[in-house]
């Protein structure tokens, strides 16, 4: 079966801490000076840059300095772990519905359950067959609205075809933009964004 996915493209994401409430007051003060130093030292050297006619910013090796304290090597997702009832069954949707392959370079026999890894891209899907914890009713229509995957692809319009086709439930997102939220047989929320 041909897939929809190609490999993709990994981004340098830079960690953002955007919340600092479960640390003491005395650690938040200092999580916040030494952001407020960070940003200060960073609009300085903007505003040097200007003031030399430079339209360029920072360069990467400026930006790097200032945010030291938090760069420990970010490259990208490495893979997202989903929790399935019947590994046949989801490995029915992922590998027949979506065309996504097994790494058979994954531990699939070392761990004490039972599980797959599936390509995606150049990141992977980890399928645990284990418990679930969270309800599988009740949750809402819209993927976009839950917790959820977000898989680049390049061709929404046929992964509409091919959900039609299989006659599993979506919906497209609520901004206009091209994507497409569904769920798989565990209501595991999926959302394929068109790049």
């Amino acid at each position: 079966m041909a897939s929809i996915f190609r490999p993709s493209v990994s981004l340098d994401l830079r960690p953002k801490v955007s919340c600092t409430n479960h640390l003491p007051a005395i650690e938040r003060f200092e999580f916040q000076k030494n952001k407020n130093l960070r940003k200060d030292r960073l609009n300085g050297i903007l505003k040097a840059n200007q003031a030399h006619g430079s339209a360029e910013g920072i360069s990467v090796v400026q930006e790097k300095e200032i945010n030291n304290q938090t760069d420990y090597g970010v490259v990208g997702v490495h893979h997202v772990g989903l929790l399935c009832e019947n590994l046949e069954r989801s490995l029915e949707f992922y590998q027949n519905i979506l065309g996504l392959e097994i790494n058979e370079a994954r531990p699939h026999d070392k761990l004490p359950y039972r599980g797959a890894w599936l390509w995606v891209g150049s990141e992977m899907i980890h399928l645990m067959e284990l418990p679930n914890p969270d309800p599988l009713t009740g949750r809402p229509e819209h993927g976009g609205r839950d917790r959820h995957a977000c898989i680049a692809i390049r061709d929404v319009s046929y992964l509409k075809e091919i959900l039609d086709k299989a006659g599993i439930e979506y919906t497209m997102s609520r901004s206009g933009r091209p994507a497409i939220f569904t769920r798989d047989p565990d209501a595991n929320a999926l959302e394929f964004t068109q790049v």
